[in-house]
């Protein structure tokens, strides 16, 4: 075993160099604003791909592309020329983009690929010229469409919301040294402020013959291809006409069958006779413009039946594993509401709505909703503002009453990127009945105020905040007291705070983060995983970028994490790495990571989490393991990824293989697997034993209309087989026809837990 010393030994010889190095880094060259213009024109444009309207050539175009990969300090031999127009209707927009020759990468005729690996261009629109929020379009060079949001300024790939939708059109044409897109852009479908006449915009461009990524505005290879700190200018001719009242209704009509084979049969009482149970629904959205950037969502009875199913893991660690949201009500300005705190100490995330716990069991239920309202987006340039209300059912069989979920969210931009932020968040319960379990609490708010710090450029990017949890007191046991608390009146208030600020320059950054979350802490409409705590973690990287040979940037990294008991202050824990990554010329990327590990249980803990006898609380460990991990060329039709783990884990070893490959038939689709594999090695009477998951994934893509989508995920650690079987037919612009198949089966019983077929028909409505 690896002393402490010669661990701290090896990250100073590691990272030495890179702090001597990086006082000597010269400042970036200074970045010229380019700037672009929006044309007006009476007739609108055939959309066709061909560019042969004369109202183009009167454009100011966006060219003079610069290199952002390989390199990033010359600019783009094959160039990329995009020209705009307007009416009272839409914004037009028109791209030139020249390639060594025809052979594209297109992994298939889907809608909202991911830009990575494949041919495409990308139009980023800030309106309202924040650098921290902006609306994506996008198109490659058969005319397949992609739509996004990004949020918190792009500096981190999380903040790309690809799930997002809107209603427009567009076309492309393939010549023999370039390619073309033309679309229109509702402006129904934008936000912008009311008779401004300058918007920021960039562009990237992903081409896979010349092995490049461009953008219009100068990116620096240390920052996201998609940041908001660097956008050009978009000027228009005459200002875009004031939206407002404009009305978008989207209703749905499913029917279902679905049984569930482990209750029981209200005939019968026996689980395997339970009889098939039949439903249907009608409900919908509306998207009501209340001005040129605020908008008002509803919804009535909805139904997320479509949303695609989530990707299974393999948990090792004592904590939730946190899910991304899907559904589309709650996209759009979704930073607004679910981007105050940390990712683990987060006061609002959107799937908690609608989901309490089983008094029975403690598991999740998912309870219907009855309606929402959403009124978001910005008041002028300065102000954002957020609010939003749901009621769910109840479930009275499971002593689960009805909660209303109400949010309010004020942001206030401060100097040129930099935000202030106010929250509050309340669950109530609507129903006039408490759980007599005490597992549900009548109510819970949490109220909280952000800062968040962008520079230009991201040199200096953080945040830092204060949220305070009010709820019915709870006991010992995390559940409600069965007496007031004379102290606090019956309620228990608890504050939580953090910080995390990051230096970055283009060849290093160092970052550092804090929080404290007391015990008694609750956030039930956010993600809080773990509470009584106190963590902070310095961390640090290091970039070379050779001048020639395959590889394009490599460097070190070193992280630690500590972590202290709240009430008690002791030591209870410790994550430290260090590491090194290499990119290379055919996108390919390799990583390995030395990690040391300190754990102080504080409760039982069965890492296999298959009912083994459980490392004992108060029990501590102290192991090393190694990940290498490795991305093939993505441009490939065949690429993988594999990570390999080993070493020791609590008091024995640990051996885990996970990876991905995928084999594309452009362009209808691609199949693709993902496993993971661990083998845990402890000491009797503690568990040894391999925990396996597996994923087949079909993707097909008959037309750009039309998708099938197969999905097969067996877990060992939750003795599970799911079959999720997603087919949709868009046979109007963002209206679907949706089926959707599921089935759940017991491995270890070998028996079927749930089945489902669902049919959901959804409508776009412009008004």
């Amino acid at each position: 075993m690896l002393s402490s010393s010669i661990y701290s030994t090896l990250v100073a010889l590691l990272m030495g160099p890179a702090v001597l190095l990086a006082q000597r880094v010269a400042a970036p060259l200074p970045i010229e604003v380019p700037r672009a213009t929006v044309v007006r024109t009476a007739a609108p444009p055939n959309l066709d791909g061909v560019l042969d309207e004369p109202f183009w050539e009167r454009s100011e175009p966006a060219t003079g592309f610069w290199d952002n990969f390989p390199g990033d300090s010359t600019l783009s031999a094959y160039q990329t020329e995009i020209r705009f127009a307007s009416d009272e209707a839409n914004l037009y927009v028109a791209a030139t983009c020249y390639s060594p020759g025809r052979d594209y990468v297109i992994t298939s005729l889907k809608r909202d690929y991911r830009a990575g690996g494949n041919d495409n261009i990308t139009f980023v629109f800030d309106p309202f010229g924040t650098g921290r929020n902006a609306i994506v379009f996008g198109m490659n060079p058969l005319g397949v469409a992609r739509e996004a949001l990004i949020s918190n300024g792009g500096a981190d790939p999380g903040d790309f919301q690809e799930a997002w939708d809107n209603k427009w059109r567009g076309e492309s044409q393939i010549y023999d040294d370039r390619w073309t897109a033309e679309v229109a852009i509702p402006l129904r479908s934008l936000r912008y402020p009311a008779d401004s006449t300058r918007w920021g915009f960039n562009a990237y461009r992903f081409d896979t013959q010349s092995n490049s990524r461009s953008t219009w505005n100068r990116i620096p290879r240390n920052q996201m291809i998609m940041s908001l700190a660097f956008m050009g200018q978009l000027d228009w001719e005459q200002a875009p006409a004031k939206a407002g009242g404009a009305v978008t209704l989207i209703p749905y009509v499913s029917g279902s069958a679905s049984r569930d084979f482990e209750a029981a049969s209200p005939s019968t009482g026996s689980g395997p006779a339970a009889k098939t149970v039949y439903g249907s629904g009608i409900g919908g959205d509306a998207k009501i413009a209340v001005s040129s950037g605020l908008n008002l969502d509803l919804t009535v009875n909805p139904d997320f039946s479509q949303v695609e199913v989530d990707q299974q893991v393999i948990n090792l660690t004592r904590f939730e594993v946190r899910f991304p949201e899907r559904r589309q009500f709650f996209l759009e300005n979704a930073d607004l509401f679910g981007s105050f705190g940390f990712d683990r100490i987060n006061p609002f995330f959107s799937r908690r709505i609608g989901i309490t716990s089983d008094t029975a069991t403690g598991e999740a239920i998912s309870n219907p909703i009855f309606y929402g309202a959403r009124l978001s987006g910005q008041l002028n340039d300065r102000w954002r503002v957020g609010l939003l209300n749901m009621q769910a059912d109840d479930n009275r069989d499971n002593g689960l009453p009805s909660y209303n979920y109400t949010v309010a969210a004020l942001q206030r931009q401060i100097g040129t990127r930099s935000s202030l932020g106010f929250i509050g968040v309340n669950k109530q319960n609507f129903t006039g009945f408490s759980d007599s379990s005490r597992t549900n609490l009548d109510f819970n708010r949490v109220v909280g105020v952000d800062f968040n710090l962008a520079t230009p450029n991201n040199l200096w990017t953080g945040k830092t905040f204060v949220h305070a949890s009010l709820n019915p007191a709870i006991d010992e046991d995390g559940l409600l007291a069965e007496a007031p608390n004379p102290a606090a009146g019956g309620t228990d208030l608890h504050v939580t705070h953090g910080l995390a600020i990051t230096y970055q320059k283009r060849n290093f950054d160092i970052s550092y983060d804090h929080s404290f979350i007391p015990d008694n802490y609750r956030a039930e409409v956010g993600f809080v995983p773990r509470t009584d705590l106190f963590t902070f973690s310095p961390e640090v990287n290091y970039r070379f970028f050779p001048q020639r040979g395959p590889v394009v940037t490599h460097g070190p990294t070193a992280e630690a994490r500590f972590f202290f008991n709240a009430a008690a202050s002791n030591y209870t824990d410790q994550r430290s790495g260090i590491g090194y990554r290499v990119s290379f010329q055919n996108t390919s990327q390799v990583t390995a990571d030395l990690r040391y590990t300190f754990i102080e249980l504080t409760g039982d803990f069965d890492p296999t989490r298959s009912d083994a006898t459980p490392l004992p609380s108060g029990s501590s460990y102290r192991y090393y393991n190694a990940r290498l991990s490795y991305r093939s060329d993505r441009r490939l039709p065949f690429s993988y990824s594999t990570n390999f783990t080993g070493g020791q884990f609590f008091n024995g070893n640990r051996y885990s293989i996970e990876g991905r490959a995928s084999y594309r038939f452009q362009p209808f689709g691609s199949v693709s697997l993902r496993t993971n594999y661990s083998y845990i090695d402890l000491p009797a009477p503690y568990a040894s034993t391999g925990i396996f998951l597996i994923g087949p994934r079909l993707d097909l893509t008959f037309t750009k209309s039309l998708f099938l989508t197969t999905v097969l995920q067996y877990n060992d650690q939750l003795d599970n087989l799911n079959l999720n079987v997603r087919f949709q037919w868009r046979y109007a612009p963002v209206s679907d026809l949706f089926i959707v198949y599921t089935d759940n089966y017991d491995t270890f019983n070998t028996t079927t837990r749930n089945r489902a077929l669902v049919a959901k028909l959804t409508y776009w409505l412009n008004l």
